[in-house]
């Protein structure tokens, strides 16, 4: 995983279908009315084996009272402070009008790589009008229309080009564990307490950690690096802004981590934002731990952890074979039980089973519980290995893989769980012509 790609342009131009287009998924709101898209939007987007995060913010407008679009127009900064790549986005139909300008003199004096994409491109005449916007002064300039996919491929081709090359990674690095989650659930706190000191400025303020802090924790035993992503460099004017910035910082510290400490507030729940920072760490494939802080705080009796975790479960399903620890930072209750669960979970991410073991049971399993015929076909499944990948991946090898559903995709997946131990880490399972 490497780079992010923020979304940027003036109200009503397809930001928000281009960005359900590039991460496969219709996450964003889209609707033809200007600025709907209220809340900051990420996913993550593969081409060519390179995988990147994609921001969709909302229409960048300058010059407005309304408080609403003031607070994207800060979201929007945010987030072009943030990203690897802008992807400009202007509409044809519109020709380049006075915002676009305006959009344009404020992202070059950015530094960071611009990719015009002007969207709306779907037949020869707008296929010309499209280049009239070599006029904004930006040389990467990309006919796309994001209803149909036009013009995405080269587009996608684009992005990989001019985003960073991924950082090679040294075998015998330290394992990284990161603190992540929304602001003011207590990730400094519970940094401060494992390192022993206070290293991290911890008030009641939410958004009071500036940028990421890299500390060598090294103590009983465990030898690792943590990282507290504790949230705001700037503080913002409101809420939103503050956990926009907060989802920005978190999704760098994702990529570079091996495990993710999800710390989520007792009193609170585990809210969509916290939903939202779990599913991007598991599709980028980063060991979780979900830290329930703050215990202490919360009226309880001996069935109280049982619902808390249920009630995770019901959120973060399918994938709820993930440690969850209820902690305090304030009593320094079960924090050195996040620690030794982080380390297990990160050599779980390591595991390698040996392929003559895996096709001993594995095709015992199949064959007393084959898959389902489809369309009066037999799918066979004849071997398995788990692929050499920084992912935990597999491979089943058939006659039929366009045959295989979900449903046993899950089947096997939950098979693998049992008989060797991968909790806390995604597992990928793919199906490959024998």
């Amino acid at each position: 995983m490497s780079g992010i790609v923020a979304i940027v342009g003036r109200p009503n131009v397809g930001k928000s279908t281009i960005f359900n287009r590039l991460v496969g998924e219709r996450k964003a709101i889209v609707d033809d009315m200007s600025g709907v898209t209220r809340d900051r939007h990420y996913g993550t987007s593969e081409w060519n084996n390179r995988e990147f995060t994609v921001i969709d913010t909302g229409g960048y407008v300058t010059n407005s009272d309304d408080i609403f679009e003031k607070s994207i127009r800060e979201q929007v900064e945010i987030a072009i402070d943030e990203a690897d790549l802008l992807l400009f986005m202007v509409d044809v139909t519109t020709d380049i009008t006075d915002l676009d300008e305006s959009f344009a003199r404020f992202l070059r004096i950015t530094n960071k790589p611009v990719i015009v994409a002007v969207n709306k491109v779907d037949n020869n005449e707008r296929l010309l009008m499209s280049h009239s916007f070599y006029g904004l002064g930006f040389e990467n300039l990309y006919p796309v229309s994001s209803v149909s996919g036009s013009g995405t491929g080269d587009l996608m081709d684009a992005i990989i080009e001019h985003l960073p090359a991924p950082l090679e990674e040294e075998d015998n690095e330290l394992p990284r564990i990161s603190l992540i989650g929304r602001p003011n659930v207590g990730k400094s706190s519970l940094c401060n307490v494992l390192l022993g000191e206070e290293r991290n400025i911890v008030t009641d303020i939410a958004g009071t950690t500036r940028d990421t802090i890299d500390s060598h924790y090294n103590a009983f035993g465990k030898d690792f690096i943590l990282v507290d992503t504790a949230g705001v460099r700037k503080k913002g004017k409101n809420m939103d802004n503050v956990e926009f910035y907060s989802v920005m910082r978190s999704i760098k510290a994702i990529e570079s981590s091996d495990v993710v400490l999800l710390v989520i507030d007792a009193t609170q729940g585990m809210e969509a934002q916290d939903v939202n920072l779990f599913s991007l760490a598991s599709k980028n494939g980063k060991g979780l731990v979900i830290l329930v802080n703050k215990w202490d705080l919360v009226e309880k009796d001996h069935k109280s952890t049982k619902y808390y975790i249920e009630e995770i479960h019901e959120k973060i399903a399918p994938f709820t074979d993930v440690p969850v620890i209820f902690v305090s930072a304030l009593t320094k209750q079960r924090v050195f039980k996040a620690v030794e669960t982080a380390i297990e979970v990160f050599e779980n991410t390591q595991k390698r089973v040996p392929t003559s073991k895996l096709n001993d049971l594995m095709l015992e399993i199949i064959q007393q519980t084959p898959p389902p015929s489809k369309k009066g076909k037999y799918i066979k499944i004849k071997y398995v290995t788990q692929l050499k990948s920084k992912r935990v991946s597999f491979a089943f090898f058939c006659n039929l893989p366009q045959y295989i559903g979900d449903a046993y995709k899950r089947f096997l997946e939950n098979q693998l769980r049992k008989h060797f131990d991968f909790k806390g880490v995604p597992i990928n399972i793919y199906f490959r012509q024998k």
